[in-house]
């Protein structure tokens, strides 16, 4: 079966640089693929594409080697396993919040006995190689997202699941379960805190700990910290950063050539 680059690079205890695509369209994952990431995560829960765009978007990404996962909108084995069967090697599943959620979640990832996924991996079968039935319980990565307070009040029995592999912070959401200011960048005393506390309990279970970074700094901050995949920031947030900070220089300039 073709190699998961994220456990390849987790085996050599180094952190996976993650992309997101919330744009619904197969250039722009074309694209972010040929950027330099390690992985690439379509974002059906809040990106603007559907199960059929993201297939597209999956054969976009499969022309180069980064391995491709994708956010489903909920905690539903129906496009848990579809997402799987059209080739993601990895799922995020939003707002997992107690060992029940996170048991239901991966066992939609596993082929039994270890989970209940249905067999027909369409796709997923020629992307992943012809032994990809027998090979694809050990190769696929389950991440359950870490967003709220009660997440946080279930944290011990929730990486405790087994064949969880991960968990996904969501920084914006985790902030507004705990009452206070969201953002990809967190900086409540609460959210710094319950953050911390996440990466502690992971790191004494030996679950691996993802989160989603609002810049540069903010990545390098949680890779030094101790993460083991961070995702920085999305095609849209990137896209509109280039297109401020050079309409702003040309502005600018232009102002300045005027006078």
């Amino acid at each position: 079966m073709r190699e998961n680059a994220i456990q390849a690079i987790w085996n050599r205890g180094n952190c996976v640089l993650n992309g997101w695509l919330s744009i619904p369209n197969s250039f722009t994952a074309e694209i972010m693929a040929t950027s330099g990431f390690d992985s690439i995560c379509i974002d059906i829960q809040h990106g603007l594409m559907g199960y059929e765009t993201a297939v597209h978007m999956l054969q976009a990404i499969s022309t180069t080697s980064v391995t491709p996962i994708i956010r489903v909108p909920w905690n539903d084995p129906a496009i848990v396993m579809k997402s799987l069967d059209a080739g993601a090697f990895g799922i995020i599943c939003p707002m997992v919040n107690t060992r029940p959620d996170a048991e239901r979640f991966v066992q939609a990832c596993r082929y039994p006995p270890a989970g209940y996924r249905s067999s027909g991996p369409i796709r997923a079968a020629i992307y992943g190689g012809k032994d990809y039935r027998t090979k694809a319980n050990e190769t696929i990565v389950t991440f359950a997202m870490i967003e709220t307070a009660e997440a946080i009040s279930n944290l011990n029995d929730i990486l405790a699941t087994p064949t969880l592999d991960a968990v996904y912070v969501g920084p914006s959401d985790l902030a507004l379960s705990l009452g206070v200011s969201g953002g990809l960048v967190p900086s409540s005393p609460e959210v710094v805190k319950a953050i911390e506390q996440i990466l502690s309990a992971c790191k004494k279970h030996g679950i691996k700990a993802g989160i989603h970074c609002g810049s540069v700094d903010n990545a390098m901050e949680m890779k030094t910290k101790g993460f083991d995949f961070v995702t920085l920031m999305s095609d849209a947030r990137l896209l509109t950063y280039g297109v401020e900070t050079h309409m702003s220089a040309m502005k600018k300039r232009m102002a300045a050539g005027a006078k």
